[in-house]
């Protein structure tokens, strides 16, 4: 996309948060250029919390962002239908302190996408171009970003269950792609640990319609999996959405490997604080580039 892009119109939804179990009303609306992805706590008088790397608070089995004390939890679902719907710009109004889960996948979020609408703005859009590999390992965990022509993930995931084994996606995101093959992945869990997570404070607000449940040897869910390698397009769709805190959208080839929300905003923040991994670019200047390359 040449230029910068918000919704068209307002749209709003309501659920209930994964962790907190509290019902969540949640308002999209358009913004002007150059404005990002900014949450508004309707609750707090209106406080602003941008979608940025900056404000990363902790990230464990949800990615929380937290700005002068406020916090605003499970954002990596909605800022990835952002991302890979191709949405710059936007408010997100929303009464509580977690984002709310609905179905478990980012499916709601792109019918409430397209039920907005896409509205071209006249600003050039910007990417961020990795010029030289980032790496962030942890033992046999790893994430990897490479210089490359377009936006590419390559995510390798293994859960250690006969449906969540060994599992590899790698593709070119579009957003007809995205849309297709990665929105509709649903969160997951597995049945034995969810005794410890409830002691920890957390999935209060789930349910099988907002997960997947795993057993030893199969699932609890009566539908059964979307696709068969479920769990890995899910953590792809989480990876979009924690990389859509580096504030732009990507050129480059990420490999992820076993890797979890703490490793992806580990990466976001190594590339923003090395700025000689980067540079800012328009797609009139990348092909410009890519023209004088044949040329030559």
């Amino acid at each position: 996309m040449r230029f910068e892009t918000t919704t068209q119109r307002p749209v709003e939804t309501r659920g209930i948060g994964l962790h907190s179990g509290v019902d969540v009303a949640m308002r999209i609306l358009p913004a002007p250029t150059s404005t990002g992805i900014v949450f508004v706590r309707t609750d707090l008088d209106r406080f602003l919390i941008p979608a940025s790397w900056k404000y990363v608070a902790r990230v464990s089995y949800a990615t929380s962002l937290m700005r002068q004390g406020v916090l605003l939890s499970t954002t990596e679902h909605v800022l990835s239908v952002f991302y890979g719907m191709g949405i710059d710009n936007a408010i997100v109004e929303i009464n509580s302190l977690e984002c709310p889960i609905l179905d478990g996948s980012g499916r709601p979020f792109v019918e409430l996408l397209r039920q907005a609408g896409r509205r071209q703005l006249r600003r050039a859009r910007r990417y961020l171009r990795i010029r030289r590999p980032v790496e962030v390992r942890d033992g046999r965990k790893r994430i990897t970003i490479l210089p490359g022509d377009g936006f590419r993930i390559t995510c390798n995931t293994d859960f250690g269950h006969a449906l969540a084994g060994p599992q590899e996606l790698d593709l070119d995101l579009t957003p007809e792609r995205y849309a297709r093959e990665i929105a509709p992945a649903r969160t997951f869990g597995f049945q034995g640990d969810l005794e410890q997570m409830r002691d920890m404070g957390l999935i209060r607000g789930a349910s099988l319609s907002s997960a997947i449940c795993f057993t030893p040897d199969g699932i609890l869910n009566p539908e059964g999996l979307r696709f068969p390698d479920e769990c890995c397009r899910h953590k792809v769709l989480d990876l979009i959405g924690d990389l859509a805190l580096i504030g732009h959208p990507l050129v480059g080839h990420v490999i992820a490997e076993r890797a979890g929300h703490a490793m992806h905003t580990a990466l976001v923040a190594h590339i923003r604080n090395d700025r000689s991994s980067y540079d800012i670019v328009t797609l009139d200047q990348l092909a410009a580039e890519a023209a004088r390359a044949l040329v030559g």
